[in-house]
């Protein structure tokens, strides 16, 4: 039996997803008890992240570290390349994603509530985040991942692109585009666990964006 636990609109959690549903692994999805951060949760999950995981009695946290021990205890569809530089690249690309772009791009979830926004600071995250996109374009102009395969450094970006793209449109966020970074996005829609999680994943992202709208 494989638990995760998780929360609706946590983007690692949707990461996680994505995987899970390229690898076509069956899990059970449960909140965390007590709810997040509770002394309940922790006596779990004693780090308190999500999304933990449960599998057959083995207790593991942080979505990197969940998705690589998924990778290789579930070892159909491999999301990791198969030679040691490759994966490493792989992992390159990954980190860059979970330490750079990441947390620009969460950096502005307190400039959601439109009685609180600041434009000033939603202007300086556009260009952060603008700046992390130029420098994802530099990591695309070399591809040596296969351009035809769903890899594990690819399942954080699906789910913040679509992050980015919302604070677009919710809160005005100014975002520059690389075309490379925009054909990037388009190729990871053509995986199918992209799509079916971005689609179940839509309702709590738009649910969480309803106070970004101006009181009528």
């Amino acid at each position: 039996m494989l638990t995760i636990y998780s929360v609706p609109v946590a983007t690692y959690c949707a990461k996680l997803r994505i995987m899970m549903r390229h690898k076509s692994i069956e899990w059970e999805e449960l909140p965390p008890p007590g709810g997040y951060g509770s002394a309940e949760y922790k006596a779990i999950v004693p780090s308190g992240n999500l999304p933990a995981m449960i599998h057959d009695g083995f207790m593991l946290s942080d979505s990197e570290a969940i998705a690589e021990y998924l990778n290789e205890a579930f070892v159909e569809t491999p999301m990791l390349p198969d030679t040691v530089q490759l994966r490493a690249k792989a992992r390159e690309k990954g980190r860059f994603h979970d330490t750079r772009l990441e947390p620009a791009v969460r950096a502005l979830y307190p400039q959601v509530a439109f009685e609180t926004r600041e434009t000033g600071i939603v202007t300086a995250g556009g260009a952060a985040i603008s700046k992390h996109l130029e420098a994802l374009a530099l990591l695309l102009s070399d591809p040596v991942l296969a351009q035809d395969q769903l890899w594990l450094c690819d399942c954080g970006f699906a789910v913040t692109f679509a992050w980015i793209k919302a604070f677009e449109r919710s809160i005005g966020l100014p975002v520059v585009w690389p075309d490379a970074v925009v054909a990037y996005d388009q190729r990871l829609q053509n995986f199918a666990p992209v799509t079916d999680e971005l689609t179940a994943y839509t309702p709590a992202m738009d649910a969480y964006l309803e106070k970004a709208k101006a009181p009528q």
